[in-house]
């Protein structure tokens, strides 16, 4: 079990983390929260209906991490490749689209980050600083999501885009300061893989 999920019977996923792990995964979700940043109910307390007709920011984010979590809905090559008033559509339109949905999907990210951390310290780790960590199959859904935002993440600030950037990221050489970030995401990678696996046992 070190290092991969495996099927729990009944459902769900285990995996054994040592104490070095649990922080690291423990920091990247707190890092990912403050990245996403409070909710609009945090924001303004006073109106809980107030939420519920909240609009959400219309511009993309400027942080080039948020605006991989939350890319734009219309864009992509073919819109790049359109007509300079097609292209101005899509971008009405993606504009449109986030000022309804971005609020929900930085709650939803929130929760899923926050389920990580909960998870976490509610660990009772052994002698070692060790310990086996059980997701039920909601907590599991939850994990793989803040995974994924995880390394969505740490791969925008590696400047990884496709495949072919994740083979550099094996030859880069020890003394690169990015060898730390680079190791955390290949080994969220394989965490995220046999997850899924798992999950769909």
């Amino acid at each position: 079990m070190p290092g991969h999920f495996e099927p729990l019977p009944g459902g769900g996923a285990a995996v054994a983390l040592d104490e070095v792990e649990i922080s690291i995964i423990r920091s990247l979700a707190v890092q990912l929260l403050e990245l996403i940043g409070p909710g609009p109910a945090e924001n303004a307390p006073d109106d809980p209906l107030a939420e519920l007709f909240a609009e959400g920011p219309s511009e993309p984010p400027s942080d080039p991490v948020l605006q991989r979590l939350f890319p734009d809905a219309y864009s992509g090559p073919d819109v790049e490749a359109s007509s300079p008033e097609q292209a101005e559509e899509q971008r009405a339109y993606s504009s449109e689209f986030r000022r309804f949905t971005e609020n929900d999907l930085r709650a939803g990210k929130r929760e899923n980050a926050l389920a990580v951390i909960r998870s976490l310290d509610a660990l009772t780790t052994a002698g070692d600083g060790g310990a086996v960590l059980k997701l039920s199959p909601g907590e599991s859904e939850q994990w793989l999501r803040a995974l994924n935002d995880l390394r969505l993440a740490i791969g925008a600030r590696l400047d990884v885009v496709d495949e072919e950037d994740t083979d550099l990221l094996y030859r880069l050489p020890d003394e690169d300061p990015r060898k730390p970030m680079v190791m955390a995401y290949l080994w969220l990678g394989g965490l995220q893989e046999t997850l899924v696996e798992t999950l769909m046992h």
